[in-house]
């Protein structure tokens, strides 16, 4: 057989070009990258993009699936999270799954079904949500759920006929990261226990050559075809592209791989090298939350060497809850200093976790930094 008609030699060039064509586009002047740096970590995401592609969806099997980590410290995309591991599995609506493992000293723990990522695609929806609050944890932080199947008054989540993969999160507020050594033992399994869900095929040509292709789309529906061009298409209600001030933090409803429970809110900053933000509000009564910051590509900046991001066990506040953090370059010598790696633009994003009542806006003023 020819090189040209093997089916998975030709996955693989498609593969290749898109992302020649991704790295061109997306890291390029179409998407407002202009300078080296821009250029250069957006062509880092499009290779973190890639790997998370290759761990958690080159390989897998709705009959006989695996969770897996979606994010990491050094592979980072669409908001990971200092405070909270990520895991997701291959499912099939026609499947019932069988779901055990762990909080791991977590303080919230949720279950999400992610409708139509078929084949590498981005979820068009979540279309299902399960958290803590509707399944039992014994006294060592075990649980034993049922995904799909009849309908169960406890420990129990339906699967939507265009249900194709199940995220789990696990979110802590604590003052070490749980990516730092020693990290929790999540014991996170699942099991295909009835039901009609199909399985993989064995590797072949025409397996490996979708299988590849599915890189191919999972890195496109990451980037371009997700992410549109600065100045097109209205952002969510919490976001803003005004620097440095903030929407009122809101729900992001059935938004595909986004935490139903919490409310968000996110701003772009933009500081000159000698000056600071000053971020003030008032933690709300939630489950948990926490600050962070981004790169332009939703990528945490480096929480195991840098303080970029802070909860509410690590803010200091005073004893109505009333917080005072300060953005700079280098430390202000103030409490709640968040390390922007001397980058003068990024993104500050907020989550609360299952807020009770209102949740007031966080304020941000640009000062001198000697002035603190």
């Amino acid at each position: 057989m020819a090189d040209e008609d093997r089916q998975s030699r030709e996955a693989f060039s498609e593969l290749l070009a898109t992302l020649r064509e991704v790295g061109e586009r997306f890291a390029g002047t179409e998407w407002m990258m202009f300078s080296t740096d821009d250029e250069a970590e957006t062509l880092r995401a499009i290779l973190h993009h890639l790997a998370t592609g290759l761990e958690t969806q080159l390989d897998e099997d709705p009959a006989r699936p695996l969770f897996r980590p979606i994010v990491t410290p050094w592979r980072k995309a669409l908001g990971d999270n200092a405070d909270a591991m990520y895991h997701d599995a291959r499912i099939d609506s026609a499947g019932i799954y069988r779901v055990r493992g762990r909080t791991g000293g977590a303080i919230y723990v949720s279950f999400t079904v992610e409708a139509a990522a078929d084949d590498g695609g981005f979820p068009s929806g979540t279309v299902g949500v399960l958290n803590d609050t509707g399944f039992d944890v014994d006294s060592e932080g075990r649980f034993d759920l049922t995904i799909g199947g009849p309908p169960k008054v406890r420990n129990w989540l339906g699967l939507a006929k265009n249900a194709s993969r199940l995220t789990v999160r696990h979110y802590w507020e604590q003052q070490a990261s749980p990516h730092a050594a020693p990290s929790p033992h999540l014991a996170l399994t699942i099991d295909c226990v009835s039901g009609v869900a199909p399985a993989a095929r064995a590797p072949d040509d025409t397996s490996i050559a979708r299988s590849i292709l599915r890189m191919a789309t999972y890195v496109r529906s990451r980037t371009v075809d997700l992410i549109p061009r600065p100045g097109e298409a209205d952002p969510p209600a919490f976001v803003s592209r005004v620097p440095n001030v903030f929407p009122a933090p809101a729900k992001p409803g059935a938004h595909a791989l986004a935490a139903a429970d919490a409310a968000y809110s996110m701003a772009p900053y933009v500081l000159g090298p000698d000056e600071a933000l000053v971020l003030t509000g008032h933690w709300p009564s939630c489950r948990c939350a926490n600050v962070s910051l981004w790169n332009r590509q939703l990528q945490t900046y480096d929480y195991l060497r840098h303080r970029v991001s802070l909860n509410r066990a690590q803010a200091t506040a005073d004893a109505d809850g009333r917080f005072r953090i300060v953005l700079a370059h280098r430390d202000p010598g103030c409490a709640n200093w968040l390390d922007t790696e001397g980058r003068s633009f990024g993104l500050v994003f907020w989550r609360f976790l299952l807020p009770q009542g209102p949740i007031e806006t966080p304020q941000a003023e640009v000062v001198a930094i000697d002035s603190l």
